[in-house]
């Protein structure tokens, strides 16, 4: 008779995967405690490794830059718009009204 088919969590795969990645216990051990076949944790560890290249890869890319910045145009755009702000209150206090600041 065979068992009905299992659905583990994400959560409890990374949990396996990591613990069989320390290596503190062997396969055998590991699929003993999480009633699980050491292909099983194999393949999980497997997909955990796989991608972990991509992550230092994706940070040095990121790490390289992109456009450069221009201070100087940042810096007018806030002066630009800090007289915008100082002129639309300066408007809104000349307004009768409850919404009028006094």
């Amino acid at each position: 008779m065979r068992r009905p088919r299992r659905n583990h969590s994400p959560a409890f795969k990374a949990k396996v995967a990591l613990a069989a990645l320390k290596g503190d216990e062997s396969l055998t051990l590991l699929a003993e405690r999480f009633a699980l076949h050491a292909n099983q944790i194999t393949a999980w560890k497997n997909q955990l490794v796989e991608p972990a290249a991509a992550v230092f890869a994706a940070e040095a890319a990121a790490g390289d830059g992109g456009p450069p910045i221009d201070i100087k145009a940042l810096h007018a755009k806030i002066g630009q718009q800090a007289l915008e702000i100082d002129f639309l209150a300066g408007a809104l206090g000349r307004l009768p009204g409850p919404s009028a600041k006094r």
